[in-house]
Order: structure tokens, then C-alpha cells, then sequence
């Protein structure tokens, strides 16, 4: 019994550990990269843009797709893009910073970026700010015109989880442009700001639920309780 109940709590502590170092997942668009320990490095934690070989998709100008997964009960993101194939300046801000209450899936449907970018390449950077530092995500895409008319499935949100637009100082002081000295530190202010696509569909939509995120703590807390009742 005893090596069982050791085995048991190996078990739980790696679950635990694995939810503690992942901070989060960008699924639409698809992210050109993740690395866990290099998440925090601006502006796309780490990866660079290449078109060549990325996984270029479509995205409508209109309003299309954002679906994450945070792995912090609480965190703000802040949605922005660029022309800049680089992805070294020039970002947009999409939608005010919104303030994410409740663990797992996150997702907006519709998020706009200017019209005028049909027909450009372009990145979209997802930026978290979480209690474990600034974290950075990034997808390469083609703007096209008009808007998306149906939803992706895994476009879904955690049970219970609230989205509400915040002021976030961390955020709005990331500068527009990246050098060498401008990465993950984003806690000093900077003097340049990124502009603010001027469009009215950005709003937000938290409508449909997905209990995959409660579920899994759920059941760590389940197996820690079982655990304590062996001991």
C-alpha cells in the first residue's frame, strides 16, 4: 500500500507541476510556435515569423477567430496585429484589454482588424498578462476580405469563465516596435504605444462553454483529496 500511495502522489504532483509551468495555448489562428520556458520573450515568445514555412491561414478583415486556452484562473490579454511581416513593429491593438475570469478555453468569434489590410500578409500577436510575467504568441496570416460565417467548433469558452474590457498599464505600455532591448521585460513604461483599430464589431462574445478547463482541476483536487484519505 505504501508504494502505491507513493506512486499516487507522483502522479499528482507531475499533473500539478504540468499545469503550474504551461501558461497558454493559441489555437486560431494557429500559433507559429510554443515553448513553455521561452513564452515571455517579445514578440512571439521566442519564434520568429517566416512565411515560407509557417502555417499561413486566412483571416477574414471583417471579424474572424481568436480561440485560446489559459492556464491561469485569471489573466488579461490584449489582441493586436500588424503588417509588419516581421513582426518586429508597427502593432495594432484590436479590442481593449479584457481581463479573463475563469481557467481553460477562451475564445471570440469576431475580432476586426482595419479593412484596408485585404489582400496583405500580416501577424496576429496575442499578448497575457499573467501572474507569472508577459507572455507572447504570434500567428502568421492572410488578410482577406469580408467576415467569417461559421464559427470554428473549437471556438468555446470554460464554464463559467467572464471577459470583461479592463485598463491594463503593463499592456498599454508595450511598445509598438521590438529591438534587440525591447523583449519580455514590458514593466517599465515606453513612450510609444501601439494605435487602436478604429472599428465597431470589436466587442466581446463569451457565449458558448466547454468544461474542459474546471474539469481538469476537478480532478487533481479529487485525486489530492484520495490521496490525504490513503495517508
Amino acid at each position: 500500500m505504501s508504494r502505491l500511495v507513493h506512486l499516487y502522489v507522483s502522479l499528482i504532483a507531475f499533473l500539478l507541476l504540468g499545469q503550474a509551468t504551461a501558461h497558454f495555448l493559441m489555437h486560431l489562428p494557429p500559433s507559429i510556435g510554443f515553448d513553455d520556458d521561452l513564452e515571455g520573450e517579445a514578440p512571439c515568445g521566442s519564434f520568429t515569423v517566416d512565411f515560407s514555412t509557417d502555417n499561413v491561414t486566412n483571416y477574414f478583415v471583417g471579424g474572424d477567430t481568436v480561440a485560446l486556452t489559459s492556464i491561469h484562473p485569471q489573466a488579461t490579454w490584449l489582441f493586436r496585429a500588424t503588417l509588419d511581416t516581421t513582426a518586429s513593429g508597427n502593432w495594432t491593438s484590436l479590442l481593449p484589454a479584457i481581463q479573463q475570469t475563469g481557467l481553460g478555453d477562451y475564445c471570440e468569434p469576431f475580432v476586426a482588424v482595419p479593412a484596408s489590410w485585404a489582400g496583405s500578409k500580416g501577424v496576429i500577436g496575442i499578448v497575457q498578462d499573467a501572474p507569472d510575467g508577459i507572455l507572447y504568441q504570434c500567428a502568421a496570416v492572410n488578410f482577406i476580405t469580408g467576415t467569417q460565417t461559421s464559427v470554428p467548433s473549437i471556438c468555446v469558452n470554460g464554464t463559467g469563465l467572464t471577459a470583461t474590457f479592463t485598463a491594463d498599464a503593463v499592456l498599454s505600455s508595450l511598445p509598438a516596435s521590438f529591438t534587440s532591448s525591447a523583449t519580455s521585460s514590458a514593466t517599465s513604461s515606453a513612450s510609444t504605444g501601439s494605435s487602436t483599430a478604429k472599428s465597431s464589431a470589436n466587442t466581446i462574445h463569451v457565449s458558448t462553454y466547454s468544461a474542459r478547463g474546471p474539469l481538469a482541476w476537478v480532478t487533481v483536487c479529487w485525486s489530492a483529496a484520495l490521496v490525504a484519505y490513503l495517508l
